[in-house]
């Protein structure tokens, strides 16, 4: 229940921002979506002059909920609410927490949001079937998702029944399995994970080899793993790598792509791709190409990746049919 002479939430929001000026105000507002810029722009011009004490309110209000937040993430709200009793009495340490609990909505099982839906199988498959669908009840439905897919096919079902019958839970319930769980994992959890192999480092290793090598490898993975044989291939050329090429290869790919995929892939890469594009047309064509890219304004970067991935595609094609070469070191010695 909001107190007597309280500002309202939006109210406040709209008054820190004024507090913080128009750059910072602007970093805060890039965190929010439409409506709530919306909302915000609306208050912010039914403001008129805020009184000293309130702008002071405010401030401390922000300070204070920063604090309790910090020791929430740190140690959780049972400990937060032991430090900010120690520091600001029981009274004012439950309306902090209160106001952050509410501004930050936390969820039972926060910690467990930052394992890996692995990491989450291993430290949960072993505990009671309840238990478990207590835990994937409070996590990010796309965690428990992964999670659930994962288990063995009978707690699996087991699991995924109790999710559907659970109602209620007590708090001490919760916070108790919360408890147990969290001294089970905070050693891992906290643990730097080493991380080895992967598409990338087969990529590195395909990079070093021969070409005989590189194709035995990519054809045998084709026949076995497309999926992976693709992931592999985009990554093996990207378009930066366009300066590899000689000028021969990059007039032959510069037929093969539409004019207006090229200036949306030129967009934002570094003017040594552009140079090696440029050199290799008429002077006419790079003064009417540079002028579609100036025309085109700002463009998402998701617009300019499928653009550059196009280009990518037509290389790979002409290197396939053997009608370009993509260079490797000093193999590919032309006699």
């Amino acid at each position: 229940m909001k107190r007597q002479g309280e500002i309202p939430g939006r109210r406040k929001a709209a008054i820190l921002l004024t507090i913080l000026g128009p750059d910072a105000a602007g970093e805060v507002v890039k965190h929010f979506d439409d409506v709530e810029v919306e909302q915000l722009t609306i208050e912010l011009a039914r403001l008129g002059k805020v009184k000293a004490e309130h702008r002071d309110q405010i401030i401390n209000d922000f300070h204070e909920m920063a604090t309790a937040q910090d020791f929430i993430s740190e140690g959780g709200v049972d400990n937060a609410k032991k430090v900010l009793e120690a520091a600001y009495g029981r009274e004012r340490a439950d309306d902090m927490i209160r106001k952050v609990l509410n501004a930050m909505q936390v969820q039972p099982f926060e910690f467990l949001k930052r394992a890996d839906p692995q990491q989450l199988l291993s430290f949960i498959q072993d505990e009671h079937p309840q238990t478990i669908a207590l835990i994937l009840s409070y996590l990010p439905i796309g965690q428990s998702a992964s999670v659930l897919t994962k288990l063995p096919t009978e707690l699996r079902a087991e699991v995924a029944e109790r999710v559907a019958m659970m109602d209620q839970t007590p708090p001490e319930v919760i916070r108790r399995v919360e408890q147990v769980l969290e001294k089970k994992v905070s050693s891992l959890l906290n643990q730097e994970m080493t991380k080895a192999g992967g598409p990338k480092q087969l990529v590195d290793l395909l990079n070093r080899v021969d070409r005989a090598t590189e194709r035995l490898i990519m054809e045998s993975l084709g026949e076995n793993n497309p999926e992976l044989a693709e992931s592999v291939k985009n990554m093996m050329f990207v378009f930066e790598d366009i300066v590899q090429l000689d000028d021969r290869a990059i007039q032959a790919v510069l037929k093969e792509t539409d004019v207006k995929d090229l200036g949306m892939a030129l967009k934002g890469v570094n003017a040594e791709v552009q140079d090696k594009i440029f050199r290799n047309m008429s002077e006419r064509a790079v003064t009417m190409l540079k002028e579609d890219m100036e025309f085109m304004g700002p463009v998402k970067l998701r617009s300019v990746e499928e653009a550059q991935q196009k280009v990518v595609a037509a290389i790979r094609r002409l290197e396939e049919a053997g009608e370009i070469t993509i260079g490797r070191g000093e193999e590919d010695v032309l006699v």
